[in-house]
């Protein structure tokens, strides 16, 4: 089966020989449009391709809009956690289908998505001041990239136009550790003003998110052997509520907790204990280490706001909570604390990532190694 490219006016179309339908009659397929005959020759040649592949699609009438609404139900629905699928449904309904959804599934090309992102970049708040953050806009490409990947396997397009797109590079995010004496002031408000000193405390201690703090059981936390487990992170989903789920990497850690954890969680759970005397049968037991005075869950987004006022009251640098995390690592690795016993503890799933995310910190540590190596050359040379 061949095809033939001509011309049309001052454009170009091509006839896609399609074999013999079960009548015996022939199959053809027009596409009109092409400025030269180049690019009718081009797209002939993959749509050629595709036939002999058994990959061809004869039906160019579905909108992205309407394929990333099936894509929505029949696979994100399906294979993603709650709370990535929550995100994919607020990016395809609030930004990509607006924007991009009238377009044909088939029609769509590298153009209007390098517009697409330029434009979001520009002006893509919803506030309406100003545009999305690089990073932002990049898991828009991800998003879409993957649903085209999907088309292209469905054989509902011949090819995925998002790989020959050039995201935006998002900035390296800035990490804002504390210093030894900031901490002393958090801990201090924590302690004097709120509740939630155990939890920040465990935090500066463990290096844990702030989900899978929220989420520890007592049957994790082995007081005896200062052994922590990280099994499970809560997690708040918009129309479902309090969800638990595997912490990010996919697979549980141990953290060795410090003395003063240990002597801290100890006094915690004595407390806990009177109140759940004092609350009686109205006291919620979830078996949480942390919870609101009556057992209730804490609040991911509660936390995070009277974070943000102590962070205030104590007059430290602006910190979010997830910076105690990098507090954690960074006095580590400033102990000259192997990278892979960090990594371990922060449960990062490679020790590349803690190399990359801490590397402000390793320009120091190349330092004081010169400085060692200088010293033990000297003291070999006197022996010599």
């Amino acid at each position: 089966m061949a095809g033939s490219v001509h011309k049309e006016g001052s454009t170009w179309y091509y006839m896609l020989e399609l074999g013999k339908d079960q009548q015996g009659k022939r199959k053809r397929k027009k596409k009109r449009g092409f400025k030269t005959k180049r690019e009718a020759l081009k797209e002939l040649a993959e749509a050629e391709t595709a036939l002999n592949k058994g990959v061809y699609v004869e039906d160019d009438q579905l909108t992205l809009g309407e394929y990333l609404q099936f894509w929505l139900k029949h696979y994100a629905k399906i294979n993603t956690a709650e709370r990535t699928y929550e995100g994919y449904c607020s990016m395809i309904h609030a930004h990509i289908i607006p924007a991009l959804g009238h377009f044909k599934l088939s029609k769509l090309t590298p153009f209007h998505l390098q517009s697409y992102y330029a434009e979001k970049l520009k002006d893509g708040r919803y506030d309406g001041k100003g545009g999305l953050s690089a990073r932002t806009v990049k898991h828009h490409h991800r998003l879409i990239s993957k649903a085209l990947k999907d088309a292209v396997k469905w054989q509902k397009i011949i090819r995925n136009v998002a790989e020959v797109v050039d995201p935006p590079k998002p900035k390296k995010v800035e990490i804002n550790p504390l210093s030894v004496n900031e901490i002393k002031r958090l801990l201090q408000v924590a302690y004097q003003s709120t509740q939630y000193y155990p939890i920040i405390f465990t935090a500066i201690h463990t290096g844990m998110r702030r989900g899978e703090l929220l989420g520890l059981c007592w049957k994790d936390v082995d007081l005896s052997n200062g052994i922590i487990r990280v099994r499970q992170t809560l997690q708040m989903i918009v129309g479902t509520g309090i969800i638990f789920k595997e912490p990010k990497s996919g697979k549980g850690r141990t953290v060795t907790m410090t003395t003063a954890l240990i002597n801290m969680l100890q006094n915690h759970k004595i407390q806990q204990n009177k109140s759940k005397l004092a609350f009686g049968d109205i006291y919620q037991d979830y078996g949480l280490v942390f919870t609101q005075g009556n057992g209730k869950y804490i609040q991911p987004s509660e936390l995070t706001k009277a974070f943000k006022k102590m962070v205030n009251e104590a007059r430290v640098t602006k910190v979010r909570f997830h910076d105690l995390r990098h507090t954690h690592a960074t006095l580590l690795l400033q102990q000259n604390i192997h990278a892979k016993v960090v990594s371990e503890r922060l449960g990062h799933s490679t020790i590349g990532i803690t190399l990359d995310t801490y590397s402000h910190v390793l320009p120091n540590m190349q330092k004081e190694a010169a400085q060692k190596f200088d010293f033990l050359l000297d003291e070999m040379s006197k022996k010599a």
